[in-house]
């Protein structure tokens, strides 16, 4: 019976194409919106979190707003160091300079740092070497670039390896070359960037104000909470208990709270595309009611010649159903093209994800139960007598 009615239902769907590709056009719409819209929302969010991963989990950042009369130098993180939950530490001092090769003169952006800088951002090399602490302790005139400075000055990362660079007016020694386009905040964009000595930078600004900040390297991921309060009784002893002196950055806080608000941003906007299958469940409805009126004959022939109730209940509960289904196939395939072209466009691979998909199935089939019992129940109910006289 099943079969019968399924069958029977189909070609009651296939029978008006347009007015059933109309009535699911509202289903389409909704599941679009929605995986389209919590797709894009998850690849954002996971974009974010493999920027911030790829600054550190046991990384953290300290900014002093105000020494006190009292700047921390270079030789003063070798007690932060000296914490039993910190690994190794490592200042940053950024500026900008105008670099020149040959007939190329660019603006970079300057950062002075030392050798741990490296390993607690986890930056990996291309080619050649990062600074080292014989580069620090002589003030030398090395310089690592990342790959887009050394291919606007030397054309290829090949051919800057151990050559040299000017920075405003003085010769650099180009000793290494990033593997990735790094910045301090993770960033990947075209932007020009020279990593120097922290002392050769210092010199160069004549900057005597002391670090304004530095990042520190816990010991492992689990020491990073317990590196954190260390590190801040440390800086309160040094800045006369004042917590405004300073600001220490935890990378996993800002990972937990940028989960956070990207899973409720998610629901958030999987609600209002929820809203959308609703009004399409009700086009739906709609629509099966006004076929209930317009099948009256076919439905009081079908009850004389001994058709059940329960027949024919089903019959109309599975033309909502495919209707609802068939839309949300449509609305699956159109959610995949959409998330090429903006994958396309921006750069960057968004995916259907198997839960999102089947929340959208789950979500549809519902809608067109839900909106399909009331117009199959009314078909069911209508009496034969009173239908076949309008034959």
């Amino acid at each position: 019976m099943i079969v019968q009615s399924a069958g029977m239902a189909w070609h009651a769907v296939t029978a008006d194409k347009l007015r059933s590709f109309l009535t699911m056009l509202g289903i389409m719409v909704g599941v679009t919106a929605l995986v389209v819209l919590v797709s894009l929302v998850n690849g954002a969010a996971s974009s974010v979190s493999d920027e911030i991963s790829g600054m550190g989990r046991d990384a953290l950042t300290v900014k002093i707003t105000d020494d006190k009369g009292n700047p921390m130098k270079l030789k003063d993180l070798e007690q932060v160091q000296q914490l039993e939950e910190i690994s190794q530490a490592a200042p940053l001092e950024q500026g900008s300079a105008t670099g020149e090769r040959g007939s190329t003169s660019s603006r970079v952006i300057l950062y002075g740092t030392t050798a741990p800088y490296m390993e607690i951002q986890k930056m990996e090399l291309e080619s050649g070497r990062f600074l080292r602490t014989f580069d620090v302790e002589n003030h030398t005139y090395t310089a690592v670039l990342n790959r887009t400075a050394a291919k606007e000055f030397f054309g290829s990362v090949q051919k800057s390896q151990e050559q040299s660079v000017n920075l405003n007016g003085i010769k650099f020694r180009v000793a290494g070359v990033l593997a990735e386009e790094e910045s301090v905040t993770g960033d990947t964009s075209e932007r020009m960037e020279v990593y120097i000595p922290y002392t050769t930078m210092l010199r160069m600004t004549d900057n005597s104000s002391g670090i304004s900040s530095f990042y520190v390297q816990a010991v492992d991921e689990e020491s990073q909470e317990p590196a954190q309060a260390a590190l801040e009784q440390l800086l309160l002893d040094r800045y006369a208990q004042d917590e405004e002196a300073f600001t220490i950055i935890n990378e996993s806080a800002i990972r937990e709270t940028m989960g956070s608000v990207n899973s409720t941003f998610a629901l958030l906007l999987g609600g209002i595309a929820g809203i959308s299958l609703l009004v399409g469940g009700i086009g739906i409805m709609n629509i099966m009611l006004v076929s209930v009126t317009e099948r009256t004959r076919e439905i009081g022939i079908r009850k004389a010649i001994g058709a059940t109730k329960r027949s024919i209940m089903i019959q109309f509960m599975l033309e909502a159903l495919m209707i609802s289904m068939l839309g949300c196939g449509i609305g699956i395939a159109l959610s995949w093209i959409i998330l090429k072209i903006a994958g396309l466009v921006s750069g960057s691979a968004f995916s259907m994800s198997g839960p999102v998909l089947a929340v959208a199935v789950g979500f549809s089939a519902a809608v067109g139960l839900m909106f399909g019992i009331y117009p199959a129940a009314k078909a069911a109910d209508k009496n034969p007598i009173e239908a076949l006289r309008q034959i």
